[in-house]
């Protein structure tokens, strides 16, 4: 009863959708308040229905219903709660509901905290809400149906795939999720305004805090993708460039450009046209996302689904509203004037180029990303594009946009001298210079990649702490605590990317790797480190089978650490995962991992000496915090006033 109960609901919340797309939108045209006034309760309505369809969804893996086809194929009754509970979105169908939940949530968001945005413009940005979700929505119910029966209710279920048995990948898709979906509230907004015929500071100001948290909410995903690929995989590494990844970066990049955007349009009331293109895209490399990882058209490890019938589906839902969206733009965009004039010296020049650096850098990505399967279709060859192809790409473009941060943030609006910038950040450019002296030194073979990004990171830091001291003005420290949290929210986010520059740099040239055959007993030494094989035994876990190593590392004969890496065998799917020890420190991590064993009565082991690696998740972790403060800036939580401007094209109404 309960799958069906969570089923009828979600037929329930797609006639609300498809009520919520039509109703609202034919209102805010005709001016029937009634009709205009219905998309807030519709919007709420929706979410509680969802809400219920995903409960029923839950409480079916919590309680190992296998008579529901997708908890016998994704659970077992011997796996710990938590697991049982990320069962729900580590499938398929599952994702899906969750995808739906959250767009659902959003919606209902800005039907209850934006009270204060013109009722029409509200009304019409909810039913473009509703639109994408009534498509989703109809996805699930005609394709996707995660509350399919099986006749004889198996006695036990295959179990979820033990590579998403883990704390980091329980938490990984919902944050990636809130970015994903979170992006479509930016595209509401924009086809919501292009249908209205108006966009003004006041529209930038609305759009900015969606798009802010959607961001942050990607990074936090993003993060936690690479931090549970660096641990979890055995590998060493945290990035691999691999299609997947690159679905939820490029919509990252976007969102940023997009962010830095809505400010010119907010300020000045220029660059409305890119803003609102920028807006479809970072919603459109979202379903490119989606249908990356559902269509099985390009062969990833994080796949859900390899099913052409659904990527068809997804296919036309990514046409339909971001061609439209497009269409629109098109029949708008010439009458969307800007303004204002600036100097290509200015505040306004300085965020063109970090939104062209970052839009060609989305793009790369994409080329890269898409070019294998561009190269079958037309040439029936089979192309691998890999690290090499994206680093030598992608990498000028950063380099580029750190050394424009800095200076951008300070420069003033309009028009502004390029020595004048220059002069407040000599304290940060020498900084900076130090460091890369610093590192210059102490490099082995005088590593390129190592100097050049420590001391841009270095750059990138200095110049967030310049910015901060800049604004306090003649005040002093004293009003460092007063200035305004966008400031402070600012600062802390692009320090966060400096310090994930060195740590990506500093990782990347000094790292080393050892891999052996060790026996019990037997000590090696790896980069100055004595690690011995003390012990390996085997213990059975709650669900799996885990061959235990205790390996003690020592410098200098005093011990270090005392690790213990695993190899778990999971006997439902029979598939092995990699469990690493890892000792972080503040300079470095201790990365150890224990292989199969050998004929000869050793065990294959992996050691890795990673330099500076935890900074890369800590200057993450900061990019997200800093976006978090400038989230709960006062300015973002009141009214942005009365839209000012005149129609672009003509009345709306």
């Amino acid at each position: 009863m309960n799958a069906e109960i969570g089923h009828f609901a979600l037929i329930l919340a797609f006639a609300v959708a498809m009520f919520q797309m039509v109703v609202p939108m034919i209102g805010a045209a005709k001016g029937w308040s009634g009709w205009i006034d219905s998309a807030r309760p519709a919007a709420i309505a929706q979410l509680g229905l969802i809400g219920i369809s995903f409960a029923a969804l839950t409480i079916s893996f919590v309680t190992s219903d296998f008579s529901v086809l997708l908890v016998y194929e994704n659970s077992h009754t011997a796996k710990p709660l938590i697991y049982k509970i990320s069962g729900v979105w580590g499938n398929h169908e599952g994702s899906m509901l969750l995808w739906v939940l959250i767009l659902a949530l959003f919606g209902a968001a800005a039907a209850v905290f934006d009270a204060n945005l013109p009722p029409r413009l509200r009304a019409r940005v909810l039913s473009v809400q509703a639109a994408i979700g009534a498509a989703f929505l109809a996805f699930i119910l005609f394709t996707s149906n995660p509350f399919l029966r099986l006749a004889d209710a198996p006695f036990n279920g295959r179990d979820l795939n033990p590579l998403l048995q883990d704390p980091g990948l329980a938490f990984h898709p919902p944050f990636l999720y809130l970015g994903y979906v979170g992006l479509s509230m930016a595209f509401s907004f924009a086809v919501a305004a292009l249908i209205e015929g108006r966009v003004d500071a006041a529209w930038a100001r609305w759009v900015r805090p969606w798009t802010l948290a959607a961001w942050v909410f990607l990074t936090i995903g993003i993060a936690l993708g690479s931090w549970w690929a660096y641990y979890e995989l055995g590998w060493g590494g945290f990035w691999f460039w691999d299609p997947v990844e690159n679905a939820s970066f490029m919509p990252w990049l976007l969102a940023a450009a997009l962010l830095h955007s809505a400010i010119v349009v907010e300020k000045r009331e220029v660059l409305k046209s890119w803003t609102i293109l920028l807006a479809i895209m970072a919603f459109g490399f979202s379903l490119i996302g989606t249908f990356i990882v559902r269509s099985g058209v390009i062969t990833s490890v994080h796949s859900f689904a390899n099913d052409p019938e659904r990527g068809v589906f997804i296919l036309a839902i990514l046409a339909a509203f971001v061609g439209g969206a497009l269409t629109l733009f098109s029949a708008r965009a010439g009458s969307m004037q800007a303004k204002g004039v600036f100097s290509p010296v200015s505040r306004e020049g300085a965020l063109v180029l970090n939104n062209i650096l970052l839009a060609v850098s989305a793009f790369v990505v994409f080329i890269g990303t898409v070019w294998p399967l561009v190269a079958e279709m037309l040439w029936d060859r089979k192309l691998s594009v890999g690290p090499p192809f994206f680093e030598k790409a992608f990498t000028p473009f950063m380099i580029a946009l750190a050394i424009v941060l800095p200076m951008g943030a300070i420069i003033p609006w309009k028009r502004g001298k390029l020595g004048r910038v220059l002069a407040p950040l000599r304290g940060a450019l020498l900084f900076a210079v130090a460091v890369m002296l610093l590192v210059f030194a102490v490099s082995t073979g005088h590593s390129a990649l190592a100097v050049i990004g420590a001391g841009l990171g270095s750059w990138l830091v200095a110049g967030a702490v310049v910015d901060l001291l800049l604004r306090t003005g003649n005040s002093g420290l004293s009003r460092l605590g007063r200035l305004p949290r966008a400031d402070w929210g600012r600062a802390v986010a692009h320090g966060g990317l400096g310090v994930t520059f060195i740590g990506v740099s500093l990782l990347m040239a000094w790292q080393v790797e050892d891999i052996r055959v060790a026996r019990i007993g037997e000590t090696f030494t790896v980069a100055g480190y004595e690690i011995t094989l003390e012990s390996v035994e085997d213990v059975q876990g709650p669900n799996y089978v885990s061959t235990i190593a205790a390996m003690r590392v020592a410098k200098n004969g005093r011990e270090v650490a005392l690790l213990h890496p695993e190899k778990r065998v999971y006997p439902v799917q029979a598939m092995p995962t990699t469990e690493a020890a890892i000792q972080s420190g503040l300079f470095r991590d201790l990365y150890l991992v224990i292989g199969d064993a050998q004929q000869n009565g050793g065990w294959a082991v992996r050691s890795y000496i990673k330099p500076f690696a935890g900074w890369i998740w800590f200057g993450s972790a900061l990019m997200a915090l800093g976006g978090l403060i400038s989230l709960s800036d006062r300015r973002y939580r009141v009214a942005a006033g009365a839209m000012r401007s005149a129609p672009i094209a003509g009345p709306a109404e």
